[in-house]
C-alpha cells in the first residue's frame, strides 16, 4: 500500500493526534523502565511527524516506512527544520537494517494493518533481529473494543483547509478476523471543480494474548501494557493500548 491520495492530506487530517505529547509520553516510557533510546528507530513513520518530534528531544533516531509519498513528505519536513534525517522505504515485515538499534517504536495503530498473522510475527521477528539484547520496543494497537464499538460501520466526515474527506468503515461481524475495510474518499477543490481520489485498506485487531505469543516466539519479552499515553492499565474500554517489550538479554 503506497498511500499516495492519502500522503497529500495525512497531517491536515491528523492535527488531533499530538505528536508533541506523544513524543513527551515515550520519553516518559523509556525513563520509567529505566532505559535510554540510543539509537532509535521510528518503524512505519508515516510522514515523520513524530521521528522529528523525538528528534527535538535528542533522540538519534531514523524513520522507515513503506510508502515513497509518505517519506516524501516526511523528507521535506525535515529539509525545512534544517534536520538531517535518514529516512528507509521498507514494508514493515521485510525491515533490513545496517546494523542494529537500541529503541524501536511503531505508533499509530501501523501494526493494525497487518491484516495476516505471519504477516505480524515477521515483523515481530525482523524487530528482534535488528534490536539490541536489552532493547525496547515499544508500539501501539487499536483494540477489539475500537473496532466493534467506534468504527464498526460508522462514518466520519472531515472537512480542513485542504480538503473533504469521507471516512467509511465496513466491518464483518460473521468474519474470523477483527477487521475493518477502511475507504476514504478524497475531494479536493480546483477552481469550481472538486478532484475526487480514494483510499482503501483493512485494519485487524489482535487479541492481546496472540500479540504477547508472538512477542515470545520472536525473543521479546512484554513487559508492559497501558493505556494510551498514560501509565494506567488498560480498560474493557481501551480504544488503543501500548506496549514495552523487551528483547531477551543474551545467555552469558
Amino acid at each position: 500500500m503506497s498511500y499516495e491520495a492519502f500522503a497529500s492530506y495525512y497531517d491536515g487530517l491528523m492535527q488531533n493526534v499530538g505528536y508533541e505529547k506523544r513524543a513527551e509520553y515515550f520519553c516518559s516510557l523509556a525513563e520509567r523502565v529505566g532505559h535510554t533510546p540510543g539509537l532509535a528507530l521510528d518503524l512505519a513513520c508515516g510522514t515523520g511527524s513524530l521521528t522529528l518530534a523525538l528528534a527535538r528531544r535528542g533522540w538519534d533516531i531514523y524513520g522507515v516506512d513503506a510508502s515513497p509519498a509518505m517519506l516524501s513528505v516526511a523528507q521535506e519536513k525535515a529539509a525545512q527544520e534544517g534536520v538531517s534525517l535518514l529516512f528507509l522505504c521498507q514494508p514493515m515485515q521485510k525491515l533490513d537494517l545496517y546494523g542494529t538499534v537500541n529503541t524501536v517504536i511503531c505508533t499509530l495503530d501501523s501494526l493494525n494493518h497487518l491484516t495476516e498473522e505471519e504477516e505480524l510475527a515477521e515483523t515481530f521477528r525482523r524487530v528482534s533481529l535488528f534490536l539490541e539484547p536489552g532493547g525496547w520496543f515499544f508500539f501501539d494497537t487499536n483494540t477489539i473494543y475500537k473496532h466493534r464499538e467506534i468504527l464498526k460501520d460508522h462514518v466520519f466526515v472531515f472537512d480542513t483547509d485542504e480538503v473533504y474527506c469521507v471516512w467509511q468503515n465496513q466491518y464483518d461481524p460473521a468474519g474470523e478476523k477483527e477487521q475493518v475495510e477502511i475507504t476514504l474518499d478524497f475531494f479536493e477543490k480546483q477552481g469550481d471543480k472538486y478532484l475526487r481520489s480514494r483510499e482503501q485498506f483493512y485494519e485487524r485487531a489482535y487479541p492481546t494474548a496472540t500479540l504477547c505469543r508472538l512477542l515470545q516466539e520472536a525473543g521479546l519479552e512484554p513487559v508492559h501494557r497501558f493505556e494510551d499515553l498514560t501509565f494506567d492499565p488498560p480498560a474493557a474500554d481501551s480504544q488503543r493500548m501500548v506496549y514495552a517489550a523487551r528483547k531477551h538479554q543474551k545467555e552469558e
